[in-house]
């Protein structure tokens, strides 16, 4: 198989204004680089479960004892390359993060670029918007969060202010910083 760069696009789904990255990566990549690569990308500390999904297939890491795998249409996958789930441009798959918030994002296979020996580890393009914060109740969680966050006189506005810590701002993205962790071990993810 020849190897390609993969430019994606990754995108958060169901908010406005829209929150995305675009990568390249290589095209023999693992899902579960992948998945490193797009919580350091996105922004996000990876304390939940994910999957990949394509055609109603749920790729996922497949933990110990659990017992309803076989109930559901997983794949473990370990083996699995970027590769064997978009080959075409403009096919998409979706990686879903922290089932409880439901944070769904669309992937897509933007374009196929040629082989370049100089491409060394994944590189972020281009991005807008900064991540929600985990934990915050999914799109709609996050929706509520920053209108409050635009009231302080809210009953809430004192409870954020102090959960968020620093100043949050919906619009900060550091391309530099993205970067720069990409080049590091596990694409800067911190592997639990």
């Amino acid at each position: 198989m020849t190897k390609e760069i993969f430019q994606i696009q990754i995108a958060l789904r169901g908010f406005k204004p829209k929150i995305w990255r675009r990568l390249l990566i290589p095209s023999g990549l693992k899902l579960a680089d992948l998945h490193n690569i797009i919580q350091t990308a996105m922004g996000w500390s990876d304390e939940h479960l994910h999957q990949f999904i394509k055609n109603r297939t749920f790729y996922t890491v497949r933990m110990k004892d659990d017992l309803f795998w076989g109930d559901l249409d997983n794949v473990d996958y370990k083996n699995i390359k970027v590769s064997d789930l978009l080959s075409l441009e403009k096919e998409q798959i979706i990686y879903e993060y922290d089932f409880g918030d439901g944070w769904e994002h669309d992937i897509i296979l933007e374009k196929i670029l040629p082989f370049d020996a100089a491409f060394k580890h994944p590189v972020c393009l281009k991005g807008k918007m900064n991540c929600p914060p985990e934990d915050c109740g999914g799109i709609w969680g996050y929706a509520n969060m920053l209108e409050i966050l635009i009231q302080p006189d809210h009953e809430e506005y004192e409870n954020y202010i102090e959960w968020l810590g620093d100043e949050f701002d919906p619009e900060f993205f550091d391309i530099d910083e993205v970067n720069e962790l990409l080049s590091e071990k596990d694409y800067g993810c911190i592997v639990w």
